[in-house]
């Protein structure tokens, strides 16, 4: 699935072609501050190499996002992720600040929540938050995400949302 789109974004496979854009992404300032803090263009290079292998080892990672003009939004995605020495896989997404609130991230959201768990046939996934962030916590919770616990996370506190397939419903066939 290296491509899909939603009703106003269409998403591709990450690739090296999308390196300047992630780097812009990772140097705005308020765009990191909910990632760990701003990104160098040689911490991006590596960061995208990683993403880039994540993809290779296990068919799914992250996909650059475009609005339907074509321009860069952000990016987003579904990857395993150490969390408290336990193999995780997280939704993860992040917009350019000019397209904030205009429900994106929601969107977003709930299209790699469905992929996951009814594609991908993951029996749960996680999306990690700094406390604070109560944008990500609204989008995580209207996406069927529940509270589930706090953890610490490249050295400061994380709270832990999850959310579950369906047991009693058999995984979508692609």
């Amino acid at each position: 699935m290296d491509h899909f789109t939603t009703s106003r974004l269409t998403a591709e496979r990450l690739h090296e072609d999308h390196l300047a854009d992630l780097v812009a992404l990772h140097l705005d300032a308020e765009v990191s501050r909910y990632l760990g803090g701003v990104r160098s263009a040689e911490v991006t290079k590596v960061y995208l190499a990683v993403n880039m292998g994540h993809w290779d080892r296990y068919g799914f990672g992250l996909w650059a996002l475009r609005t339907k003009d074509g321009d860069f939004a952000g990016r987003a995605g579904i990857r395993h992720i150490a969390v408290d020495d336990l193999d995780e896989v997280e939704i993860a997404y992040a917009f350019k600040r000019t397209l904030w609130g205009q429900g994106l991230a929601s969107e977003i959201a709930d299209v790699l929540t469905g992929i996951g768990l009814t594609r991908l046939a993951l029996p749960s996934l996680v999306g990690l938050v700094y406390p604070d962030n109560s944008a990500s916590r609204r989008v995580l919770e209207k996406s069927g995400f529940t509270l589930e616990r706090s953890a610490m996370r490249r050295g400061g506190e994380m709270v832990i949302y999850r959310a579950l397939r369906d047991q009693s419903s058999p995984p979508a066939r692609a």
